[in-house]
C-alpha cells in the first residue's frame, strides 16, 4: 500500500520536510517512490506537484497521514464530507481533458 507521508530534511531546528509517496512498510527516512512537494513549517509554505498526487491517489489508492491531508487541505486540493475523503480535482480533470482533446497541452503541475 502506498501513503503519501512528510520526509525530513534541513538541518537541527531548522527542519523542512518533503512530501513524498512511499511504501507503507519503509521507515521515514527510507526510499520515495516520488517526491509530491515540499512544506517549509517555518515560512509556511507549501508546494505541490498535483499531477503526481492525482496519478497516485486516484490510480494506485495512495493514502493519506493526518499532517499530509491538512497540508492538501490548505492548498485547496483536498475536500471532506461526512467523514470522507476526496481530492478536489473534478474541474481540473474535466479541463484537462477538453484541453487535451482540442490539441493543446495541460497547465496543470
Amino acid at each position: 500500500m502506498i501513503r503519501f507521508r512528510l520526509k525530513r530534511y534541513g538541518r537541527k531546528q531548522r527542519a523542512t520536510y518533503r512530501i513524498v509517496a512511499m511504501d507503507v512498510r519503509s521507515r521515514r527516512d527510507g526510499r520515495e517512490l516520488a517526491n509530491l512537494g515540499f512544506y517549509d513549517p517555518i515560512r509556511n509554505k507549501i508546494s505541490l506537484n498535483k499531477t503526481l498526487i492525482r496519478y497516485f491517489f486516484i490510480k494506485k489508492g495512495a493514502q493519506l497521514t493526518k499532517t499530509v491531508s491538512n497540508l492538501l487541505k490548505k492548498a485547496g486540493l483536498l475536500m471532506t464530507r461526512r467523514n470522507k475523503t476526496s481530492l478536489n480535482l473534478k474541474k481540473f480533470i474535466i479541463r484537462d481533458f477538453l484541453k487535451l482533446k482540442k490539441g493543446t497541452q495541460s497547465a496543470i503541475t
